[in-house]
């Protein structure tokens, strides 16, 4: 599960966010690709735009559900 408080500096503010754990396996920016994007340098996914509408919105829990290591998190999940 991700932790909030870990998160990658990145990160735009919001519900959605990338903490350090995240492997940069890509699933998430082939996912939403609207939303995540990496961080070159340091080889990790963070998010750049919360989501902004419905279709966003879930591609973005899609790739909460799909990331391996549980490095996406949403403060607004129920």
């Amino acid at each position: 599960m991700a932790d909030k408080e870990d998160i990658n500096p990145e990160n735009v503010a919001g519900t959605f966010y990338v903490d350090s754990q995240c492997i940069d396996c890509d699933l998430c920016r082939e996912t939403a690709p609207n939303n995540f994007t990496r961080e070159d340098d340091e080889g990790y996914s963070y998010l750049y735009k919360q989501p902004e509408n419905d279709d966003e919105r879930e591609q973005c829990v899609e790739a909460m559900e799909g990331c391996p290591v549980e490095a996406i998190g949403d403060d607004g999940a129920k």
